[in-house]
């Protein structure tokens, strides 16, 4: 089998559903779908070894995605992105005793962690025989909905917010979608973008409210996992909008663990970092909420156009799985986001996104408190490129 994917499953209330029927949000509870497999048949009929001899590529956990046969994949050669040592990012002084590593997403087609969610939900989308795609964006998902969206043949149409970065609404375009400027937040684009959906009868892909971005996006988890010989780090970090890969990396880590590929059981502290003037999750956290309030639009303010989700449906998931792994959730200011980018180009020789920037923040910061020390394995996860805009990484 190519698909191990046996039903989809409401995340609140846990009723099954077919898995080959469209689904957005579950009927029952309105919150996200999750796509369950056969566990056990995987383990019985897969082994570790088999794996990486595999392609160099997300789909090479093809048994743990929702693809049912393989001629509907659609890729452009997403995943296996490298895991870096980084001790020089690191504090001074502490560079020596640092166990620090990155895994470069940037180095996605489209430039992002995005294309790997979308590469899944278009295959998937495409499988199912829709007639086109919608999604709202903030910028990266967008131009990776508009490339796949390409390579398999089918409309697409974007919302995103009018000061998202010009680079990315001009790739969106490049790759034909038809893009809608929306004055607002991307909750704003979100409403824009499902009744476009509703009135073309095309399908909503946006983060969460169909089963499958976050599908692709735990591949991030399994990648992980392969890469440090089956084993976990101690602390994971990472910039969390809408949370999703947050989402995806524990919802991998639960899947290797029950399969038994996991030399050790231990998972690690997943810590989410958002930007100061725009942190539900980190708010929510701190006051002990299961699910975060909306943070107010009119104050939902940062230069990173990733992390300003004032809410988000999958917060309920996120949280959870901060709360599970003994993690936390920290905010962090522009302006040590750009200086984070700065110590990141000179000192690793990578330009990254200010998204990106947060993780080595919010390092720095946990090392000062002794929530983390040197001697922690921990792998910040850089989830985007720096190069859509560099003209505004002034020295």
């Amino acid at each position: 089998m190519f698909s191990y994917l046996s039903h989809l499953q409401c995340s609140v209330c846990q009723r099954h559903y077919n898995a080959d029927q469209l689904h957005t949000i579950s009927p029952c509870c309105s919150k996200p779908l999750l796509a369950r497999y056969d566990l056990s048949a995987v383990a019985r009929n897969l082994t570790r070894n088999e794996v990486v001899r595999r392609p160099a590529s997300m789909w090479r956990y093809h048994e743990l995605l929702p693809v049912r046969d393989e001629k509907h994949v659609v890729t452009l050669g997403e995943g296996m992105t490298p895991l870096l040592a980084a001790p020089r990012l690191a504090p001074s002084g502490l560079e020596d005793k640092a166990h620090l590593l990155v895994k470069d997403e940037g180095q996605n087609p489209t430039g992002s962690f995005k294309a790997r969610g979308m590469a899944a939900a278009v295959s998937r989308a495409a499988e199912l025989q829709v007639r086109g795609l919608a999604t709202p964006t903030a910028g990266n998902a967008g131009a990776a909905l508009a490339a796949y969206a390409a390579r398999v043949g089918l409309p697409a149409y974007v919302a995103v917010s009018q000061d998202a970065p010009e680079s990315c609404i001009q790739q969106t375009r490049l790759y034909g979608a038809e893009v809608e400027l929306i004055s607002g937040l991307i909750t704003d684009a979100g409403h824009v973008a499902s009744a476009f959906a509703e009135r073309r009868n095309w399908f909503n892909v946006a983060t969460l409210r169909e089963p499958y971005r976050v599908e692709g996006k735990k591949t991030m988890g399994l990648e992980l996992a392969e890469q440090l010989g089956w084993r976990l780090p101690a602390a994971i970090i990472y910039p969390a909008g809408g949370g999703t890969g947050v989402v995806g990396m524990w919802k991998a880590f639960t899947e290797l663990r029950a399969m038994g590929w996991l030399i050790d059981a231990r998972l690690p502290k997943m810590i989410i970092v958002q930007a100061e003037g725009c942190a539900p999750l980190v708010h929510a956290f701190l006051h002990k909420m299961q699910e975060a309030e909306a943070w107010p639009a009119a104050e939902a303010h940062t230069a990173a156009a990733g992390l300003r989700v004032p809410s988000a449906i999958g917060d309920r998931l996120t949280l959870q799985a901060v709360y599970e792994s003994g993690g936390t959730a920290i905010s962090v200011s522009d302006n040590a986001m750009m200086q984070m980018v700065h110590l990141a180009a000179q000192r690793m020789g990578m330009l990254i996104a200010l998204e990106a920037a947060t993780t080595i923040v919010a390092y720095h910061k946990l090392l000062a408190t002794h929530f983390l020390e040197p001697e922690d394995e921990t792998v910040l996860f850089f989830t985007g490129s720096g190069l859509p805009e560099v003209g505004k990484y002034s020295l």
